[in-house]
């Protein structure tokens, strides 16, 4: 038996539909969520190979000790061998403490199912380099990087069974919460177009966020972009920001430093504009314009215009 945790703080996302299709592959599949989604919403996890979703509406997810005990008592209770997450920010707190309960092996940010001989892919070093680990305990926890593989829709929904687990009683209490901004989260992304100090200031950013439109992609921007205000922090992308692994990364006047690197190299498409030719991007890049970016994202978007129209 495999369970699959939701998390129920920003909705069922894309990620949450290819952790479920990740866990029916490797057996039949139990989903766990909490908090206040309703049962229509978590019945479409059936689409995507859930069995049946169980949820209790009592643990508001914002104690995460009371999560980890209640995804240990309903792993016990269903014989769950394997629990997976999302490797997204609650799935890199939570699964490690998980591990540590249920005395059981973490692969954190899994890229790949397990092979013959039960080891599964991680990226190592910043995404430098491809690791294999394998688990030799009786049960094991995956978190599973986003955009690692597609959703599959095999099934109807499933049933949602409410169910109540004695949690204790939670020691943190969230005062308020700050959701990012934009249609598209950065971490569900498929398309990501970025940009760095080379737009010169804020108020060229209007040619990005055009760009980001027509494509239908989400925005983003590097560090020093962020520390200085020209575009809000939950859009840095990198090492110390949100690492995301998009089909296709644009990125418009970044030179890129390593740290930004760490945070893109994921990409499966790296498309890089930048005025210096000898800007280290151009050797993660797989298509590069050495230009300027005032000249070269006006006649993309006409493109781009032209050929929807045509």
């Amino acid at each position: 038996m495999i369970l699959v945790y939701i998390n129920s703080g920003y909705g069922i996302s894309k990620a949450s539909f290819e952790a479920v299709t990740y866990a029916s592959k490797l057996g039949e599949v139990v989903a766990l969520s909490n908090g206040s989604l309703s049962s229509d919403e978590l019945a479409i996890l059936g689409s995507y190979g859930a069995s049946k979703v169980l949820v209790d509406r009592a643990v508001s997810g914002d104690d995460q000790q009371q999560v980890v005990r209640m995804i240990a008592k309903v792993a016990q209770t269903e014989g769950a061998n394997t629990v997976v997450f999302v490797h997204d920010l609650y799935g890199k707190s939570v699964a490690p403490m998980l591990s540590v309960r249920m005395n059981a092996g973490l692969v954190s940010g899994a890229i790949s199912l397990p092979d013959e001989s039960g080891a599964i892919e991680v990226n190592v070093f910043s995404g430098k380099a491809v690791g294999k680990v394998k688990v030799h305990s009786s049960s094991r926890i995956i978190s599973l990087l986003p955009n690692s593989l597609p959703p599959e829709e095999k099934a109807p929904a499933c049933s949602v069974e409410e169910i109540s687990i004695e949690v204790g009683d939670p020691r943190i209490k969230v005062l308020s919460t700050k959701k990012p901004e934009g249609e598209i989260p950065l971490p569900e992304a498929e398309l990501v177009v970025s940009a760095g100090r080379g737009l010169k200031g804020p108020e060229n950013w209007g040619m990005i966020e055009e760009l980001a439109s027509k494509l239908g992609a989400a925005t983003a921007c590097s560090r020093p972009v962020a520390d200085i205000g020209w575009r809000p922090h939950h859009e840095h992308v990198g090492q110390t920001g949100v690492a995301i692994r998009p089909n296709l990364y644009i990125a418009v006047g970044i030179s890129g430093a390593i740290q930004h690197l760490a945070g893109v190299n994921g990409s499966k498409v790296i498309v890089v504009v930048n005025t210096d030719p000898e800007a280290p991007f151009f050797k993660a890049a797989d298509y590069g314009i050495v230009g300027d970016a005032f000249e070269v994202i006006p006649r993309l978007n006409d493109a781009i215009q032209k050929f929807k129209a045509s």
